[in-house]
């Protein structure tokens, strides 16, 4: 009988099939958690090369881990018990189909989000979902995770965003689902399920025509409890801008240095606003907001007067976590999300939670919906900052269940986070998911240990050996 190394290789050509331990070692961690190595990487070309690994994995008995570009923040795409077939995507990044007319593109799982929007800008469209790494995280990941980004306050997640899916299950076998389909949502059901229903290979996903016009604005406050205040009250009063984004003094601080983008580094937070619509709407949302930031202690408002200067301030917020190398070689990004009107209580908490144990946090994250991203500065050579990052991170978790909140805004849950899926949901609601997948593997074969607790320790944070 063949290895099954020589019968991947049979299947896809040899050199799309990696094996050296060098090679393998690339592929198990990503943005954070270290796993073990897998058993073999393979690099698809397209959905028929995907059926005939996952038919193979399943003549061998091997689990199959599908992976975008290693962005991720949960370990979502590692082999977490050590083997397995990892499917890199990295070749299967085409933009397929774009209908215009109807606003929609098909596009491969390995498209990297920004490009996709760069591509349709001739059309005079664009991807709404643009989570903070869209200039390396691929459309598939972004499925598999269902994220977010700056812009999801107004044109939502990427579950808002896919018509239809094609999707090779455990069997090997292909199928697709649309939004149009009559009966259940299996689009839906399968965006955000992070590789365990099902493997994408191609996704029609839904565009916007380009605004009209897009403004920008930057208000600086002497605290964070004043910013939130502000954005309580912006939404209170109905208005929804197109993106409303928090950053403290840390990382504002960290961020001018790097981008020199003119974020004013004695505010204690700043609010990057941006409105996107009609040229003559404009002036008034920004009389509107502008009030409200005023009344609650604006210190200064700022225009963005060219897009060079918009792009500059947006450039500086989607590259905090990069500039954050500035305060320490290593850090941990949180990932939580609390109603908007206990935001001054929960950040009041990570506050404390990092005082506690000795740790430099900055928080960066979408204020609008509530979303928070502390980043825990650190150096991992440290074993007392390490265990210090692991207890801050958990006590964040708790606070934010205890706010009415919940533990993954739009990183996903993978590895990192299962075990902290009781905390809330109970026995019974976890019992209802479990069984949903395993209507569609119930072999457990697709992307295994991940989603749902059992018992494991959190590896996002390892102590050096």
């Amino acid at each position: 009988m063949n290895t099954l190394h020589e019968r991947l290789g049979s299947a896809l050509g040899a050199e799309n099939v990696k094996t050296a331990p060098e090679d393998l070692a690339v592929y198990a961690f990503d943005a954070y958690t270290e796993g073990n190595l897998p058993a073999a990487v393979v690099i698809p070309s397209d959905a028929r090369q995907v059926s005939a690994i996952v038919k193979i994995a399943r003549e061998y008995g091997e689990p199959i881990i599908a992976r975008g570009a290693g962005t991720g923040l949960c370990g979502g795409a590692v082999p977490i018990e050590g083997g397995g077939i990892v499917i890199s995507f990295a070749r299967m990044h085409r933009l397929l189909e774009l209908d215009g007319a109807n606003r929609r593109a098909r596009v491969q799982p390995g498209l990297v989000n920004l490009q996709l929007s760069q591509q349709v800008k001739g059309a005079g469209l664009f991807y709404a979902p643009d989570p903070a790494s869209q200039r390396s995280s691929t459309i598939g990941g972004n499925i598999a995770t269902n994220a977010g980004g700056p812009h999801c306050l107004s044109y939502g997640t990427t579950v808002n965003h896919v018509l239809a899916l094609e999707i090779v299950d455990e069997n090997g076998d292909v199928f697709t689902t649309d939004l149009d389909d009559a009966g259940y949502d299996l689009t839906s059901v399968l965006v955000g399920s992070e590789g365990t229903l099902g493997i994408v290979t191609s996704a029609w996903v839904r565009l916007l025509r380009l605004p009209e016009a897009t403004h920008v604005w930057l208000a600086a406050f002497a605290d964070i409890e004043s910013a939130s205040e502000t954005v309580s009250g912006i939404i209170g009063s109905g208005i929804v801008p197109t993106a409303l984004e928090m950053m403290d003094a840390v990382i504002v601080k960290a961020v001018e240095q790097a981008f020199h983008a003119g974020y004013p580094t004695d505010a204690g937070a700043v609010l990057l606003i941006e409105s996107a619509g009609f040229e003559e709407e404009m002036n008034a949302y920004e009389s509107a907001i502008r009030s409200i930031a005023a009344q609650r202690g604006a210190l200064s408002w700022r225009v963005a007067k060219t897009a060079a200067e918009r792009d500059a301030l947006w450039a500086g917020r989607k590259g905090a976590v990069g500039a954050i190398g500035r305060i320490a070689p290593n850090y941990y990004t949180q990932d939580v999300t609390v109603p908007r009107s206990v935001l001054p209580k929960a950040l009041h908490a990570v506050e404390v939670a990092a005082r506690e144990n000795d740790l430099v946090v900055g928080n960066v994250f979408h204020a609008g919906d509530g979303n928070l991203h502390p980043l825990l500065v650190y150096d991992k050579r440290d074993r007392r900052q390490v265990g210090a990052v692991l207890a801050t991170g958990d006590a964040i978790l708790r606070a934010a269940v205890d706010l009415g909140g919940t533990i993954s805004g739009e990183h996903g849950i993978g590895y990192e986070k299962r075990e902290a899926m009781t905390r809330v949901y109970g026995t019974q609601d976890l019992a209802a998911m479990a069984r949903v997948r395993d209507v569609f593997d119930p072999r457990r074969s697709l992307n295994p240990e991940k989603i749902f607790p059992s018992g494991t320790q959190c590896v996002e944070v390892k102590a050096p050996a």
